[in-house]
């Protein structure tokens, strides 16, 4: 088992979430200026400033203390969460609304929130294109193998409950898949589950019921994986080259497939199917940081593409404070073509700042105790 000295889990740390963090405040800041709204703050992390200067359109550019995020302050913000204060906008001279954040119309506003998160699925899709550009897809070496079946792993349930080599899934779960791929893609979050197989055999169509082995892989560094496996392998691959257009849409595949899986991991999370020990905070994304940075900068920009989409993900979350709360509550404006009110809007808001912080306090002691410090 490797081991990743601690200097290379901070220096992987800052040179994931430092660059992800200032692209996600970019997105909210660009587009916040392209519809005239006055940025007082724009800071790289949280608490004390370290370092900083202000510009000429009188924004304060600055790096805090504490490197797990970061926040632009609109004009007309309470705090970094961009909560409004009802009261002092309502003091707010009318000649002075032109460039404050919460009197834009709905629709910018709602682009300005969401410019944060999309500006991390960007960083992403382009990450993911610019591989499929340089090694181009995985293909059978033989035209059309794409979904058969060329040979069993040593323990295969799917070889158990009756599939044969040369078999062709067409299905599971009545879903339709391209490539052994998608279908490793379906199950592989579900350990010890059952799944509805259409296979095709001699012509005919087949219904075989499988359930999945669980899987527990360890890699170099002893991260333990639990998974959902078969056990059937395609024919050999060989990487085909794609244009621009197909590598970003390989790309788009690539990120709604890992948003599929983020949603299934967390609901798998809330019902108990998987442990809390699952949730990652800081210290986890430093060692994970550490060591891909250690095994090079493939793995390393791959990961750095992960973790964006990770971001942007949990950032749409519709709790207040994050992004998604902001949205929500202009999906509800929108509705009721009135505001909350400030009462609830601000219980709402105090509420989601609460629940960050709970859940923050909760994934540091989860990621601490996980630490071989600890025994485990």
């Amino acid at each position: 088992m490797q081991s990743v000295p601690w200097w290379m889990w901070i220096l992987g740390f800052l040179l994931v979430l430092g660059p992800l963090v200032t692209i996600h405040e970019l997105g909210h800041y660009l587009v916040g200026r392209l519809f005239g709204v006055k940025a007082e703050a724009f800071s790289v992390g949280f608490g004390k400033e370290l370092a900083g200067y202000t510009d000429t359109r009188g924004t304060r550019w600055k790096l805090s203390m504490l490197p797990l995020g970061g926040y632009v302050q609109f004009k007309g913000d309470m705090d970094p969460a961009s909560i409004p204060h009802p009261d002092e906008l309502a003091k707010m001279p009318a000649a002075e609304r032109g460039d404050s954040f919460h009197f834009k119309p709905l629709w910018q506003r709602a682009l300005i929130v969401f410019a944060g998160p999309a500006t991390n699925i960007l960083v992403a899709v382009a990450i993911f294109a610019a591989f499929f550009m340089a090694y181009g897809k995985p293909v059978p070496v033989e035209s059309g193998m794409e979904t058969v079946i060329a040979r069993f792993a040593e323990q295969s349930s799917a070889r158990e409950a009756g599939m044969q080599v040369g078999d062709r899934i067409l299905a599971v779960d009545g879903q339709a898949v391209a490539s052994l791929q998608e279908v490793t893609d379906q199950i592989v979050l579900y350990p010890e589950r059952s799944f509805d197989f259409t296979i095709e055999r001699d012509g005919e169509q087949q219904q075989i019921k499988v359930t999945t082995d669980l899987s527990v892989t360890t890699d170099e560094f002893g991260n333990e994986s639990k998974l959902g496996r078969i056990g059937v392998y395609s024919s050999p691959l060989r990487f085909e080259p794609v244009g621009p257009g197909s590598a970003v849409t390989l790309a788009l595949d690539q990120c709604a497939t890992m948003a599929r899986m983020m949603v299934v991991g967390i609901k798998q999370i809330i019902t108990g199917q998987r442990g809390l020990d699952e949730l990652g905070g800081p210290l986890k994304i430093a060692k994970y940081s550490g060591e891909q940075l250690s095994l090079g900068p493939q793995p390393f920009v791959w990961f750095i593409a992960l973790i964006s989409l990770n971001l942007a993900f949990i950032n749409l979350l519709p709790i207040p404070a994050l992004d998604g709360g902001h949205l929500a509550f202009y999906a509800a404006e929108a509705v009721r073509r009135k505001p909350i009110g400030p009462r609830g809007t601000e219980i709402a808001y105090r509420t989601g700042i609460a629940i960050v912080l709970v859940l923050m306090v909760f994934v540091t002691v989860n990621d601490v105790l996980s630490l071989p410090w600890f025994g485990s």
